[in-house]
């Protein structure tokens, strides 16, 4: 990866300004909480209201952070999820990925960037659920540039303030997935789980219930993430993650009767079937369309056990930061977020994906809120 920026390298001022975050306390009370005596976690909707989600895609924290660039683009990707929380206000946020660049990052406890980056959503009080991306937990790729003159930097141990103890505290090892995510479930607003053990390393699978505000227990739609791998196993969705995805439908939703709606990181090879060959025209809709699809390393039944379930409305990914499309694909559509990060490459303008469940009828809108306010590429999924 090319290097960003000049400057030397200092990193005790990044380990001081990511402890600090760390321990930034909630600003307001958590406005959803699990609701007790149910088989899925749930978060309620609004009375009255529309419940609204946004997506932050491909946010990258902790990129070259031996370089000066790097930190000043997490400190940038902060700005654009505050101005995007500022102007919807969602009641859930998903991180959909890749919320940090674990390849880049030389400290051994990579939840500390992951920390910083879901500090804007924490500390207003709004709930939040994760999957990971390819970059999540790849491990440790030593910059070219440490090996030219004047040499390979000293190694600063983080400061004993910070979480490390033990022999691991100048370790160069990565963070694993079942590391981050049990530091994340650790935070009052994550909604985020393990998923089944027989699952893993595959971890982020997991159904989340958005619930009536007049009767928690009646479903208004059910939300389903999945590890879509990378980083430290084969990008794929699994035969176990198909089969453990049509088991728990069959247990939750056999009538089909409650809309569902499918998040992960990496795009099914059935998003290359849809994409615009050059502009973007109807029924797509979106604003860029500046690469091919990067779909996953094959395809094992997943799309073909959704196509089948008709309550599936929509499936969203991200990971191709210069595309922004939804494509209808037979009775369901296929969309990507928006690169809400500074880290990662690509210079379009930043922004994010923002969803809003109706309750009655159902119907499934969105569209994108860029960083400067504007919005574009509304569409209706579902009605």
């Amino acid at each position: 990866m090319e290097s960003h920026g000049g400057g030397k390298w200092k990193i005790l001022l990044p380990l001081l300004f990511l402890s600090l975050i760390s321990t930034v306390r909630s600003s307001s009370a958590l406005r959803f909480r699990p609701v007790c005596g149910v088989s899925e976690r749930q978060v309620r909707m609004p009375e009255g209201a529309a419940f609204k989600i946004g997506l932050f895609a491909d946010l990258h924290f902790g990129e070259d952070a031996w370089t000066e660039w790097g930190p000043r683009q997490d400190l940038n990707s902060i700005n654009v999820m505050n101005s995007v929380l500022h102007h919807e206000n969602p009641d859930l946020v998903i991180y959909l990925g890749d919320v940090i660049t674990a390849n880049n990052i030389m400290i051994a406890n990579a939840s500390l960037y992951w920390n910083q980056a879901i500090s804007p959503t924490r500390n207003r009080g709004i709930p939040w659920v994760s999957v990971f991306g390819n970059h999540d937990d790849a491990a440790f790729q030593w910059p070219l540039e440490w090996f030219s003159p004047p040499g390979i930097p000293p190694i600063h141990c983080p400061l004993t303030t910070t979480s490390y103890s033990g022999d691991d505290e100048c370790s160069f090892k990565g963070t694993g997935r079942l590391e981050l995510m049990s530091n994340e479930m650790k935070h009052n607003g994550s909604f985020s789980s393990y998923g089944p053990r027989n699952l893993w390393p595959s971890v982020s699978n997991y159904v989340l219930q958005v619930s009536s505000p007049d009767y928690p227990p009646s479903p208004v739609a059910f939300l389903y993430f999945l590890d879509s791998g990378g980083g430290s196993y084969p990008e794929l969705i699994s035969n176990d993650q198909v089969e453990w995805f049509r088991r728990k439908a069959e247990e939750i939703n056999p009538d089909k009767r409650v809309p569902e709606i499918v998040f992960w990181h990496i795009p099914s090879t059935a998003y290359k079937v849809v994409a615009p060959k050059f502009e973007i025209r109807k029924p797509c809709v979106g604003s860029i369309n500046k690469e091919s699809v990067a779909a996953q390393e094959v395809e094992t039944g997943i799309m073909d056990l959704l196509l089948n379930r008709t309550s599936v409305k929509a499936i969203f990914v991200g990971h191709n930061h210069g595309l922004d499309w939804c494509c209808p694909y037979n009775n369901l559509w296929l969309c990507y977020a928006r690169h809400t990060g500074y880290g990662g490459y690509g210079d379009w303008p930043r922004g994010a994906r923002i969803l809003q469940i109706n309750q009655t009828p159902f119907s499934l809108h969105s569209w994108i809120r860029m960083e400067d306010g504007q919005v574009h590429s509304k569409v209706i999924l579902s009605s």
